[in-house]
């Protein structure tokens, strides 16, 4: 008999303790829920959407940042390691390179007035949300192994079919289209050597081929700590 009493109290014990990892198992998985939009944030952490200064314009960022497939936020800039410095390859490489274009932009548009001058708050803005969300969609809509040359086209095409759940406006949305698709710059052709892209032809446009261009190029060397630029 007290054999079994000591049994029930043992089971009674364990059934507290499995009742009671059951409920932090419960709390991560939320944790781990919520992560994602975390995690989509971290290539435009507070410094980088500060440097968008309407607040409508970064509400929009973050709408189209936040709907981009999870592996922009884990593959490297360059998908053969050809390509791009090596703060730019391996895991978030890709959210690096778009970091150090973003921050070329802000450091000529905002602390340079000989450029900056030449550009509208609204025009640097939607220069600058362009620069965020440019390889977005680099590896298609589904993943594909290697970067897919059309992609420019892919994720202007993919901010206007969605354009009801962020809110821009005709011109807004001509603006990001048009600069988004001319940003590869003279590479227009794709690898059977058929001419797919635009090359730059308007300030804008050339702005921000200019940014990305400059920011995936081995000779520059920006220092990161994480995913984070030194400074």
């Amino acid at each position: 008999m007290k054999k079994m009493k000591k049994i029930s109290k043992i089971f009674l014990v364990l059934t507290m303790i499995f009742s009671q990892l059951s409920s932090v198992v419960t709390v991560l998985a939320d944790e781990v829920v919520s992560k994602p939009l975390e995690t989509s944030l971290s290539v435009a952490t507070d410094e980088e959407l500060g440097y968008i200064k309407e607040d409508d314009i970064r509400e929009k960022a973050i709408k189209v940042i936040n709907m981009l497939p999870d592996y922009f936020f884990e593959v490297p800039a360059s998908s053969t390691g050809k390509y791009h410095p090596s703060f730019s390859q391996g895991e978030g490489g890709l959210v690096r390179h778009t970091k150090a274009a973003v921050n070329i932009a802000n450091e000529l548009l905002n602390h340079n007035s000989v450029i900056g001058d030449a550009f509208s708050l609204k025009e640097k803005d939607l220069m600058i949300l362009c620069l965020l969300v440019h390889d977005g969609l680099k590896s298609g809509l589904v993943k594909q192994e290697y970067t897919v040359f059309e992609h420019p086209i892919i994720i202007g095409k993919y901010i206007i079919d969605n354009n009801d759940k962020i809110g821009f406006s005709d011109k807004e949305l001509e603006f990001i289209d048009t600069t988004i698709k001319t940003h590869m710059g003279e590479w227009t052709k794709d690898y059977n050597g058929n001419e797919v892209l635009e090359r730059p032809h308007n300030k804008y446009q050339k702005f921000v081929h200019m940014c990305d261009f400059l920011s995936s190029k081995k000779f520059l060397d920006i220092k990161f700590d994480g995913n984070e630029i030194v400074k």
